[in-house]
């Protein structure tokens, strides 16, 4: 392996994790009589396990996270060199990463101006709803409280973002969810044969105005806040269809509701701009991230608010009920905004999202080469280095791949030494699209060598 820790022994420590660690998103029935995968070391693009084997990373730590690659000694050092400084302090104080990393994305999110520091893209969700939560209240005497969420987007794990969850495999089991929490239409093109009266033309018009639909049907006075994610990641990679973010933001204004825009897959830099909704010439009012904001080298997320959002919550300093009352303990840390300083830079001097951009489209022409040879592919969809190639049976009537043979094609791919991903646990009868998202360092031969081990797995599991 690649790293400085000599001793290969790893059996020990492999006993340790099966006895005593609760892996997500997995069935553990099986490590009774097998082994989980432990992921050693990291360099660059690549990952090691607990065997030796080299593999080439496609997703970015599994979720779509470490976007400036492995092995960063400089993040690893800013960290470190904080931590010994000042570690910790609740939030109500500032610290000196906090305030320098707020004003470096501030400079990157014109219209934006005020960071709300917590440690998960989740937890940084619930603090954008709490936001219009308490702003329906302080000015609408509770009644304009209602969030709107999409069909397929994802905001979160705890029981407060799973109630915006437009994932129905992924809510199962966990209801009932909390109320003023309201579903709208996705704006899946690909698949709008599955949706009543979508139109051949104007599609994402079509689309959008849905969403305009459950406005009137709920009543615009109840309406706080549309959250979407700009490009929708677990439930299928699905970019967004033309002219829906325009009409989007139209509906918003309109109708005096707030624009909540969940950057937590798709911000620094994954789609090859700072921002995914920058892609779209949207102007929103709240903006999360999370992940690729340090990109994994500590637990940092943001809540960003416009200014008149922010004075909301001082308008009257004599109410002892006005102001934002919420905390995360570990937004506190300085670990977070140390690192993302460090991470910003990484992908400044290193042009990272010019990078993002000619190997996303090269990812993507492969990935449209292979749907020539592989009728299995449906669709090939993404922005940037953020990519999906759905897998149907039958390409004329669109019906989805079963996700068990999806899922050999992903584990042929780790065979190979490739990690892919796929959707998960996430739609029913819809978990069919292989994801992307390889870091942004990748070269061209890392992504013709992603590209090549889907084909190999293509042929393989399909015989094509």
């Amino acid at each position: 392996m690649d790293g400085t820790f000599k001793d290969n022994d790893y059996s020990k420590v492999v006993d340790a994790d099966r006895a005593h660690v609760w892996h997500h998103l997995i069935q553990h029935k099986g490590f009774e009589t097998g082994e989980p995968k432990m992921i050693i070391e990291g360099k660059g693009i690549h990952v090691w396990d607990q065997h030796g084997k080299k593999h080439t990373d496609a997703v970015s730590g599994g979720v779509w996270t470490v976007n400036v690659g492995y092995g960063r000694e400089s993040i690893a050092d800013a960290v470190r060199d904080q931590l010994v400084k000042m570690n910790f302090f609740g939030g109500t104080t500032g610290s000196i990463p906090g305030a320098l990393f707020a004003e470096k994305l501030i400079t990157k999110m014109p219209g934006m101006s005020r960071v709300y520091y917590a440690n998960s893209g989740s937890e940084a969700n619930e603090k954008g709803f709490k936001i219009v939560r308490q702003i329906a209240h302080k000015r609408y005497g509770g009644k304009k409280h209602k969030i709107l969420y999409r069909d397929r987007d994802y905001h979160g794990s705890t029981l407060a973002t799973m109630s915006a969850g437009g994932q129905d495999e992924r809510n199962a089991q966990y209801g009932p969810f909390a109320p003023g929490f309201i579903r709208v239409p996705h704006c899946m093109e690909y698949r709008k044969h599955e949706q009543d009266g979508a139109p051949e033309e104007n599609y994402g018009v079509w689309a959008a105005d849905q969403i305009e639909e459950v406005i009137l049907r709920e009543g615009a006075d109840t309406i706080g806040a549309l959250c979407l994610e700009p490009v929708t990641a677990g439930g299928g990679v699905i970019t967004p269809p033309e002219g829906y973010w325009e009409r989007v933001q139209e509906i918003c204004k309109k109708y005096d509701i707030l624009l909540h825009i969940d950057e937590v897959v798709c911000g620094v830099g994954r789609t090859g701009v700072w921002f995914g909704y920058q892609n779209y010439g949207i102007k929103p009012d709240i903006v999360t991230m999370a992940k690729g904001v340090a990109s994994g080298y500590a637990a940092i997320s943001c809540c960003v608010t416009t200014e008149e959002v922010f004075d909301m919550f001082k308008d009257n300093s004599s109410d002892p009920m006005n102001y934002f009352r919420d905390i995360s303990t570990f937004g506190g840390c300085t670990a977070g905004p140390a690192a993302a300083l460090e991470n910003m830079r990484i992908i400044e001097d290193e042009n990272l999202m010019a990078n993002t951009l000619t190997m996303g489209e090269r990812m993507m022409n492969n990935l449209h080469a292979l749907s020539e040879k592989h009728a299995v592919i449906g669709d090939v969809r993404g922005k940037g280095l953020f990519i999906g190639a759905e897998l149907v049976s039958d390409r004329a009537s669109k019906d989805a791949m079963d996700e068990k043979m999806v899922g050999a094609v992903v584990a042929d791919c780790m065979a190979q030494g490739v990690i892919i991903g796929a959707t998960n646990r996430s739609i029913p009868g819809r978990n069919n699209t292989l994801c992307f998202s390889p870091a942004l360092i990748a070269t061209a031969d890392d992504i013709d060598h992603i590209t090549d081990a889907v084909d190999g797995a293509l042929g393989r599991v399909f015989g094509s």
